[in-house]
């Protein structure tokens, strides 16, 4: 069984930052993919980065020059760093794992974790 648990969220003025944590464990033996979510009140779940294994890099448009993923492949952990954040940004931050040759479930992560707030406001 995998579990993914996320750590890091809370509120947050405008402007500030957080960092966000997420770590796996479980049976899994390499994961090539680890990605963070997010779903905001009234609105669908999105992508808003994710990492390959060997360090590859994508983000949402409405996250670039503002969001920093990292992993440690060691730990199975994955990391979001937030700067510049604004009140669009709060919602609920899920971390999604793909193992190697496996894919399937929301944008083909089949483990999630059960999610982290994130407040941004004033």
């Amino acid at each position: 069984q995998v579990q993914l648990v996320e750590s890091g969220g809370g509120l947050v003025q405008p402007g500030g930052s957080l960092r966000l944590s997420c770590a796996a464990s479980g049976s899994i033996s390499s994961i090539d993919y680890m990605g963070w979510y997010r779903q905001a009140p009234g609105k669908q779940r999105e992508m808003v980065a994710t990492i390959s294994r060997r360090g590859n890099t994508n983000y949402a448009d409405s996250v670039k020059g503002r969001c920093t993923i990292s992993r440690d492949n060691a730990k199975n952990a994955v990391y979001l760093l937030m700067n510049k954040l604004k009140p669009e940004d709060t919602a609920v931050y899920y971390c999604a794992i793909r193992p190697r040759g496996l894919v399937s479930g929301d944008y083909g992560m089949p483990y999630w974790g059960n999610g982290t707030l994130v407040t941004v406001s004033s």
